[in-house]
């Protein structure tokens, strides 16, 4: 076994147990764990930018990035409670009015200044705004005083068919090979892969509803389910594109060393950070959040 493969299993081994668990408590515990997420994923779209010479406002950016999933986390566990949310409104345009009133003062003309805030607000929107869509599928409508599986259920059938998909377009594309989907951006991914990937999420979709959304009372028709699978196929594998496109730019692997044998923080949400807004989406035109 290889010293980076004995680290990847180490460090899943912990992680994983670790992050279900945080999961399974919700709440104020899930939504630190996703603030935690943002601030390192931002700082590492930060350290991309510092390669290409821009000097974003790392501090503030990453204080907007932690801010998204708790306001998100108002809106989704206090749903009841409207004054909390529309308070986060204006805590937005107030982070944002802090952005650019800091970037006049530490950035001059000469320290292109519109780039570091575009890039400040960039990072915190991406890396922090995207992933705390999962507090909507964590607590559905109810809130979590509902029951807490089916929350579970709901936050895990996107991660397990992203997971199922990645799976699948590997399998494919290493079984068929073929033309390559960007070669340019990701040398490695050919459209005998993507058709995989389409498939076997669509599949995963199929499998997770008989057996985890069923045994848990959430009722999904067929159609939706297609829909499903079809789209976190899609925006899953655009999300993984969108990713190397970025460490393209700055001739990087890995978006940091952060975690061992995994890369970094983009490196493993990459995909979720389109997966996520776009099942949130999803689930709210089926009436399931």
């Amino acid at each position: 076994m290889s010293g980076n493969l004995a680290r990847r299993i180490v460090v899943a081994v912990v992680a994983i147990p670790a992050a279900l668990g945080i999961a399974r408590l919700g709440g104020w515990y899930f939504v630190a764990l996703l603030a935690a997420i943002a601030v390192l994923g931002a700082r590492e779209i930060y350290a991309f930018a510092a390669v290409q010479g821009i000097a974003p406002l790392r501090r503030t950016g990453m204080l907007g990035a932690a801010l998204a999933p708790v306001l998100m986390a108002f809106y989704a566990i206090e749903r009841a409670a409207q004054e909390p949310f529309r308070a986060g409104r204006y805590a937005v345009a107030v982070w944002l009015l802090l952005v650019i009133t800091v970037g006049l003062w530490r950035r001059g003309p000469n320290r292109r200044p519109l780039t570091a805030v575009a890039v400040t607000v960039f990072g915190a929107l991406y890396a922090g705004w995207l992933p705390a869509f999962a507090i909507l599928l964590r607590h559905p409508a109810a809130g979590p005083a509902s029951g807490w599986r089916v929350g579970m259920a709901l936050l895990f059938f996107p991660l397990a068919l992203t997971w199922a998909g990645d799976t699948a377009a590997f399998a494919g594309g290493t079984a068929f090979g073929g033309p390559k989907l960007a070669p340019v951006v990701s040398p490695n991914k050919t459209w005998s892969g993507a058709a995989a990937g389409l498939f076997g999420t669509i599949a995963a979709a199929l499998i997770y509803a008989a057996v985890v959304f069923q045994r848990v009372g959430v009722a999904v028709g067929l159609g939706e389910l297609l829909v499903l699978g079809a789209a976190i196929s899609l925006v899953g594998q655009l999300g993984d594109v969108a990713e190397s496109l970025f460490k393209r730019e700055v001739g990087v692997k890995d978006s940091s060393a952060l975690i061992p044998g995994h890369g970094g923080v983009l490196d493993r949400f990459d995909s979720l950070y389109f997966v996520l807004p776009v099942t949130a989406l999803l689930y709210d035109a089926f009436h399931l959040i």
